[in-house]
């Protein structure tokens, strides 16, 4: 990169910030219709600044995607932090937390992996060489949990019944990422099989278990469950096939359009759900369930 086009990304992404600051600027000082004005000017200048920003980079193929994940990410966590910037309570506040930490985890991995810092190369015993983007599994490794937690929470599960699933989705993680950097093919298919048995697994506790906890709850957050949920099982389960279809699988598709893939699925999964939880009546009409971080551990 020449210093010339390092100054350019430097002066562009300073524009983005000056312009996404607005937001919490107008929390003091205008109403809620300003700042949705605000917030749908601040997509269309950070869309023209990213514009500028990878033509200066000289950004081709999937790292346009990446740059995308990457403002996509950081709108979104923005806007968590817009949102519930004079939030008062404390329940409120444990689950605005939470969720502003998921896209925030997510921009860092993207950006990582924006600029090849996330990457790596791993040489299969049949001398096909996959591109491998790890920073991808670290992100995961700590934003998966943080949403398990939040539906964790919202259903009124028992810590013990978090844990639990907080640890198979390690697992599941661990060893999709073990998948991902062995070299010998057998191995490679035996450790995703093994990851996608423990998503099987993980995806049914969270329906039955999570499922039963939420039933005594009311219906705004019933239904709001139900939503998390749904998101969860439908995009958490596109995952493994596009492991597998991808190029650390089968390859039937390029790294283009796996990286497309992976982003359009961490977007809905982390901004889309993130939106529905904190919009929810659930969160905002107070709701009469008891504070997360109160909650008792239940006993068998």
């Amino acid at each position: 990169m020449s210093c010339f086009s390092l100054v350019v990304s430097v002066c562009n992404f300073i524009v983005c910030i000056n312009q996404i600051w607005c937001v919490l600027d107008l929390k003091f000082v205008a109403g809620s219709a300003n700042i949705v004005k605000c917030e749908e000017h601040i997509l269309t200048i950070a869309m023209s600044q990213l514009a500028l920003q990878m033509s200066s980079l000289g950004v081709e193929g999937e790292g346009i995607w990446l740059a995308l994940g990457t403002i996509g990410m950081l709108l979104g966590m923005l806007y968590f932090m817009a949102d519930g910037w004079d939030v008062q309570d404390p329940r409120q506040k444990e689950f605005y937390v939470i969720t502003i930490l998921i896209p925030g985890i997510a921009a860092a991995s993207y950006l990582s992996m924006f600029f090849g810092f996330g990457l790596t190369e791993v040489t299969l015993e049949t001398g096909r060489v996959v591109d491998v983007y790890w920073a991808r599994y670290a992100d995961w490794l700590f934003t998966t949990p943080l949403l398990l937690l939040d539906v964790g929470l919202l259903a009124g599960a028992s810590q013990r019944d978090i844990g639990a699933l907080v640890g198979i989705d390690a697992f599941m993680i661990v060893t999709g990422l073990t998948a991902t950097l062995v070299k010998l093919p057998v191995a490679r298919y035996a450790f995703w099989t093994i990851s996608t048995v423990a998503m099987v697994f993980l995806l049914y506790y969270l329906v039955a278990v999570f499922g039963e906890a939420v039933n005594d709850a009311d219906e705004d957050t019933q239904s709001t469950f139900n939503a998390l949920r749904n998101i969860i099982l439908v995009t958490w389960a596109i995952y493994p096939v596009a492991w597998l279809v991808g190029t650390e699988g089968l390859a039937l598709t390029g790294l283009y359009g796996e990286t497309l893939l992976f982003m359009v699925l961490d977007l809905v999964s982390k901004i889309g759900f993130g939106f529905i939880l904190l919009r929810s009546r659930a969160i905002i009409g107070g709701g009469s369930e008891p504070t997360p971080s109160a909650q008792e551990t239940a006993a068998d």
